[in-house]
């Protein structure tokens, strides 16, 4: 792993420091996210509804808004059509429940991705036309949906598409009445990286506010945004700009869940005692992966109805249900990629620059979470296929410096269909298809990729002993939160630590150090090496050691043992000591 550390400007540094009263250290840590004046600092520290951006600068929202208003005054049948993950699920929840405060009603219609898949498809349009349904909205898909586009238009609905994902050739668009999504070609809305709900959330926003302003930022809005945080995090968004005001006050929202389902999903996740707010780790590991279960193993449906049930004990049981297809989906992802690991030790795999594999049978609902195994292990974008009757339906994850999508592009003639971003993409393919994509983009990642680009990098934000390690650097690190994409949880780098004691092995897989720095005014830290208890005995790390430490600044919330504590990212031994 190659250390990066972070190159700032020291002379802004030093004004910021001056201008916000803050320690250099912390001051660093803003400019490297930059923000490089007192106002940028409070706005990135303390976000408020003041900044979130007016909905009408996303092109195409007034057309859409209005036609939902005109909808909802002429009592018309409304069908807002989703995707099966968090981000599609939470979309439909979200846009459902505007529609019913402005006076209207809407159904919903989310597939089965086993049975019918990512996107939306012309049956799905025909049948609401034919059950008397004239507006059609989707959330989170159909920037690529062309066939349904027309299907709409050809029996006579009218279909509004919101969708954060790219458009086919980066500007192609479906036909239909309005496209709201500000990656499309000539939108000049300021956030790029909204995904599905948190676009879902801005026509919420203007309906709202068209319908009662002072009551939709005094009581509905920060209501909206707990659930918009869910999935801004969930779908693993840039955590900047209007992306952190969402997270960051939806974050603050969750300490209160007034939601009957949204309370019982945070009690089966152990997060209903929580006295601390929640952090955007909380959700991304313990909220979403049960809501996403659903989609994955069984149907999303169960999502919107937990969201939508009034009575405690209907959402007990559905939440008792997502935290069960949870587990199943954990033991079904454990099997695969236990199969992953026994063909990634084959020799012919090891000068791959893009892995793809394949496998009869695999469940198809977390062949997604296994690439990402598989990305984690050999840092290499991967592509995992489920075989079933002939037909191939696979996932892929990728590295940062390999556009994944792109890369698809590339050979779209071997697809029946494909989709996706940068380091995300989901597609099918007939089976006899397969070596030919294998070979087609080992070839082409080969041309793409440097063996530079193959070796993972960590940023690191800065050297730092362990004498400026503090109460008032942790807080100040804390108010950074939420922490994500684009806004990493700061790692530091300490030269020459000395472990104190032999590392203590927990649950077998992770270890637990006390450190020191002999020019760091004698500080000592528990620094835990989560996951790491593997690669601590192979290096034969003991007592007396002396390590160049990555961490990042953590805190121990035991009531008798806690405090600061060190999380390791990494390190390097060294025959080095302080001096």
């Amino acid at each position: 792993m190659r250390w990066v550390l972070k190159s700032v400007d020291e002379a802004l540094v030093a004004r910021l420091a001056a201008e916000a009263a803050i320690s250099p250290v912390f001051a660093r840590l803003l400019v490297s996210r930059g923000i490089g004046d007192g106002d940028a600092v409070s706005r990135f520290l303390a976000p408020s509804l003041d900044h979130l951006h007016s909905p009408y600068l996303m092109r195409g929202m007034r057309v859409a808004v209005e036609r939902i208003q005109r909808a909802i005054a002429q009592s018309e049948r409304i069908l807002i059509y989703g995707d099966y993950d968090v981000d599609g699920t939470t979309a439909i929840v979200i846009l459902k429940r505007a529609i019913e405060i402005a006076g209207g009603t809407a159904e919903f219609h989310v597939p089965h991705r086993i049975r019918d898949g990512y996107g939306m498809k012309d049956d799905v349009i025909e049948q609401a036309a034919a059950a008397g349904v004239r507006l059609v909205i989707s959330v989170d898909t159909g920037i690529r949906a062309h066939d349904a586009a027309e299907a709409a238009r050809r029996v006579g609905v009218d279909l509004i598409v919101t969708d954060h994902h790219l458009p086919e050739d980066g500007k192609t668009l479906p036909h239909a009445l309005a496209v709201i999504n500000p990656n499309q070609p000539d939108c000049e809305y300021p956030c790029k990286q909204l995904c599905g709900a948190g676009i879902a959330f801005k026509i919420a926003q203007a309906l709202l506010e068209a319908r009662d302003e002072q009551d939709a930022r005094r009581r509905l809005l920060p209501s909206f945004l707990k659930m918009a945080a869910i999935a801004t995090i969930a779908d693993a968004v840039p955590l900047t700009g209007e992306n952190r005001t969402i997270t960051k006050l939806g974050l603050l929202g969750l300490r209160d869940p007034r939601n009957p389902g949204l309370r019982a999903l945070m009690t089966v996740s152990q997060l209903a005692d929580k006295q601390r707010q929640l952090s955007a780790s909380d959700v991304a590991f313990r909220i979403a992966p049960r809501m996403n279960a659903a989609g994955r193993m069984d149907v999303a449906q169960t999502v919107i109805e937990l969201f939508e049930a009034k009575e405690e004990d209907k959402a007990r049981d559905l939440a008792a249900k997502l935290n069960q297809l949870n587990s199943d989906r954990q033991q079904s992802e454990l099997e695969i990629v236990q199969a992953l690991e026994q063909r990634l030790n084959q020799s012919e795999l090891a000068d791959a620059r893009c892995i793809v594999l394949d496998g009869d049978g695999w469940h198809r609902g977390v062949i997604g979470i296994a690439a990402t195994r598989v990305v984690e292990r050999t840092y290499r974008p991967a592509l995992v296929i489920s075989r079933d009757n002939g037909e191939g339906h696979g996932s892929g994850r990728s590295i940062p410096s390999f556009h994944l999508l792109a890369a698809l592009e590339s050979c779209r003639h071997l697809f029946a269909r494909f989709g996706g971003h940068a380091h995300a993409v989901g597609f099918s393919l007939p089976c006899q298809k397969i070596d030919e994509l294998r070979s087609h983009l080992d070839a082409y990642a080969r041309a793409k990729l440097t063996e530079t680009d193959l070796i993972p990098v960590l940023n690191a934000e800065s050297e730092l002993d362990f004498a400026s390690i503090s109460p008032d650097l942790a807080r100040s690190v804390q108010r950074m939160e939420p922490f994500g994409v684009g806004n990493r949880d700061p790692i530091f780098i300490a030269r020459a630590v000395r472990v104190l004691v032999p590392p203590k092995i927990l649950k077998e897989k992770h270890a637990k150090l006390r450190v020191t720095q002999p020019n760091g005014r004698m500080k000592s830290f528990n620094a835990m090496a989560w996951r790491m208890a593997e690669r601590l005995s192979a290096e034969g790390i003991l007592a007396n050691d002396h390590l160049d430490l990555a961490f990042t600044l953590d805190e121990n919330t035991h009531p008798e043992f806690g405090g600061i504590e060190l999380r390791v990212a990494d390190w390097r031994k060294t025959s080095r000591a302080a001096t």
